[in-house]
């Protein structure tokens, strides 16, 4: 068996897909988009020719960067199953179409230019119909129950508390008389998180692919976090500031939505407008309240004291562009969420635009922010960025508010690895930058005694 790694290794955070090939059958587990460098073009390009096999695609969750080469997949003729948890495949059908959306609408800007070059067009990485092909091929799983996924592979999916229907993925794989156990962490979420359940890991790994986004630190406790959080509130109530939260839609609309929720209820905060301005950031908060099976405790008991779209009786949601504007048309103090979570599309940028230069602004990065990004730059301290070309000084005030992340930190990484690492496995660390992984290398050789590999980008493994 060989396992290629076609995404988020060699320092590379997105672009998620481990190709697996045994002598009976071949399998994607995840098929993510690069995000937040140039280069992203040329790699989102690769996957599996048409011509190589391919039995299934596996899913471990439904963000951008673990599915969002589907459609090329699809593009390039594999029209196979992907296998991914009830709540996954919703959220999946709603990121690519709005992904799809977006890829036409910046291939029509560019050939626009192009034109006006005497250049020919290029075509987007994918259509809107090459992604109702890809959502069409998705099938639910349950969790922890095995499912035949490819001849000689079975799969079993385990919360991993990081989204809405995230999960670890463990191959149960016969090969040459032998069975082999390889287990795929994706992203896992910290303990601490609000309304979902914590991960649940695996016992028994012969090799285990574990992600590093946060493998050198851990983030700040969620409940100091959230005493930060009220304090900026109160500070922009006070000085009538704007509060832009840029937003990833699926996992921190609803978590920050939750939080301004449970301060009104508990007066911790006077109630004051709050613009939800992202479409697919509402759809999702419909598909949250489909599946309250995979709410911890804490959440089911806040939502049985009462109704949360009372205690957000402030909150309007902006679908249209014109919804969008009016928000330039109000005064703060307010609190606007809008998309993309990494700042390098969607309409914060409008929003920042008008706002970033005024020193009475409060921007809370709330998510992670790839290297390359326009969020990475805010969160390092730049002076001035650009906005559809044009120089912006930064004179806003930035938080960055890493307890408010849907990533482990370091401790639950380890605390995650340490339920499987008495079957002494291969470890295989990926989906982190070079600082990363090297830290968490370094906590796993010291900790376990066991000594992980750190692959490349299009590296094979065999195992």
């Amino acid at each position: 068996m060989k396992i290629h790694i076609a995404g988020a290794a060699g320092g590379e955070v997105t672009g998620s897909a481990y190709y697996v090939r045994t002598d009976r059958a071949a399998v994607l587990v995840d098929c993510g988009q690069f995000q937040g460098t140039r280069k992203s073009e040329t790699l989102n390009r690769w996957l599996p020719p048409s011509r190589v096999k391919l039995d299934a695609v596996l899913l471990t969750h439904a963000h951008l960067d673990h599915t969002g080469r589907l459609p090329v997949l699809a593009q390039r003729g594999h029209r196979v199953p992907v296998f991914a948890t009830e709540a996954t495949i919703e959220m999946t059908a709603l990121i690519l179409r709005d992904s799809a959306r977006i890829l036409a609408a910046d291939a029509e800007h560019k050939n626009r230019r192009r034109a006006r070059a005497g250049e020919p067009p290029v075509p987007p990485l994918y259509t809107p119909e090459d992604a109702e092909t890809a959502i069409g091929m998705l099938r639910p799983v349950p969790y922890q129950q095995p499912v035949d996924v490819a001849p000689g592979i079975q799969a079993i999916w385990a919360e991993a508390g990081h989204m809405l229907g995230s999960a670890s993925i463990q191959l149960l794989v016969e090969e040459d008389g032998r069975r082999k156990r390889i287990v795929f962490s994706g992203d896992l979420g910290p303990k601490s998180a609000p309304i979902l359940r914590t991960y649940e890991p695996f016992h028994e790994a012969d090799m285990v692919f574990l992600e590093s986004t946060y493998g050198s630190r851990d983030h700040r406790p969620f409940a100091r976090t959230v005493e930060e959080f009220i304090s900026i509130v109160n500070a922009a109530i006070a000085s009538g500031g704007k509060m832009l939260v840029p937003t990833f839609a699926v996992g921190r609309a609803q978590l920050i939505a939750g939080l301004l929720g449970w301060m009104f209820r508990h007066q911790k905060a006077r109630p004051f407008p709050i613009f939800l301005d992202s479409p697919m950031a509402i759809q999702a908060m419909d598909i949250y309240s489909k599946h309250r099976e995979l709410f911890d405790d804490e959440a089911l008991k806040f939502l049985e004291q009462g109704s949360l779209r009372d205690e957000l009786r402030t909150m309007k949601l902006c679908v249209t562009s014109e919804d969008s504007k009016r928000i330039n048309d109000q005064p703060g103090p307010c609190l606007v969420m809008a998309g993309a979570g990494m700042c390098n599309a969607g309409r914060i940028l409008h929003h920042f635009k008008a706002n970033l230069w005024k020193p009475e602004t409060h921007v809370l990065i709330v998510g992670y922010q790839a290297a390359g990004t326009l969020g990475r730059q805010l969160v390092d301290h730049a002076d001035s960025v650009r906005i559809f070309g044009e120089k912006i000084a930064v004179r806003a005030n930035i938080h960055t508010m890493g307890g408010f992340s849907a990533h482990a930190g370091q401790t639950d990484l380890l605390a995650w690895l340490e339920a499987i690492a008495p079957s002494r496995p291969r470890v295989v660390l990926t989906h982190g930058e070079a600082e990363s992984r090297l830290a968490l290398d370094g906590k796993i050789r010291e900790r376990f005694g066991l000594q992980p590999q750190l692959p490349g980008l299009n590296e094979a493994i065999e195992c």
